[in-house]
């Protein structure tokens, strides 16, 4: 179990999960030759925007490069790739127009700190105004995205 502003690391047959995605985005590594995989639930686009010590996966700048130095560690020396799940815009009518959202912002910082690591980002299920809940298969990489907004979503 993955929470807030933390990550986990495994091997298969293990199973990674995160629950309460709303503005947060979950973001799941997988290295499909080893079948070493990583999750984490990050809070902030960016580690600066807390005053307070930060947790490893606070942001996915700090949540990334952390990921992929433990998947090192479990003999992952293949590719490994991404998906993203959350950003949901959760408070939409109380943000200044033209705004973007906390969730925008994450998804974009995601992206960004994939992109510094050479990770491709294979899948996506991002955005809206509906929170999820990841259940992340190391066995083959299947990830579930369950919502109360769009159901199960194999991604």
């Amino acid at each position: 179990m993955v929470g807030i502003a933390d990550y986990a690391v495994a091997d298969a047959p293990m199973q990674l999960v995160t629950n309460g995605i709303g503005s947060c985005v979950a973001i799941a590594l997988y290295d499909r030759a080893s079948r070493v995989g990583a999750l984490a639930h990050i809070l902030l686009p960016h580690e600066l925007l807390s005053a307070e010590q930060q947790p490893p996966a606070k942001s996915a700048s700090t949540a990334v490069p952390r990921m992929v130095s433990r998947m090192r560690e479990l003999h992952s020396a293949g590719d490994i790739e991404a998906r993203l799940i959350g950003g949901a815009s959760m408070f939409a009518p109380l943000l200044i127009p033209g705004a973007l959202s906390l969730g925008a912002r994450n998804i974009t910082a995601a992206r960004a700190a994939c992109a510094a690591a050479d990770i491709p980002v294979v899948g996506e299920d991002v955005g809206g105004d509906h929170g999820r809940s990841v259940t992340f298969s190391l066995d083959d990489g299947s990830l579930l995205v369950r919502s109360v907004a769009k159901g199960n979503v194999q991604l």
